[in-house]
């Protein structure tokens, strides 16, 4: 069990937690989708918990973070891009050293 899973599994469910208390008797089609979007993060958590690669998928950063923006529809991350943000600070960086080089 790595601590970064851990961590997001709290994280998600806090999150869900407290949408859903700040729900009316109606709720919202966006308030809706956040709640499903927070429950699908703490469930890949849960999963990953027991994940020989973690939450990120990563065999060089297994216990590593996940990226805030993966899974994002409104920030996407590029294609081809995993899960972890280690790996793509990494890219975020050559991109940009590649970027300030011209």
């Amino acid at each position: 069990m790595g601590y970064a899973d851990l961590r997001e599994l709290h994280s998600a469910l806090n999150t869900a937690t407290d949408i859903a208390y700040s729900l009316e008797s109606t709720p919202s089609a966006q308030e809706t989708e956040q709640i499903l979007d927070a429950l699908r993060r703490a469930l890949d958590a849960a999963r990953a918990l027991g994940a020989a690669h973690g939450a990120t998928g990563c065999s060089t950063h297994p216990k590593g973070a996940v990226d805030p923006l993966y899974g994002d529809k409104y920030d996407p991350l590029p294609p081809g891009w995993g899960r972890c943000l280690l790996c793509n600070d990494g890219r975020r960086r050559a991109n940009a050293q590649r970027r300030g080089s011209r």
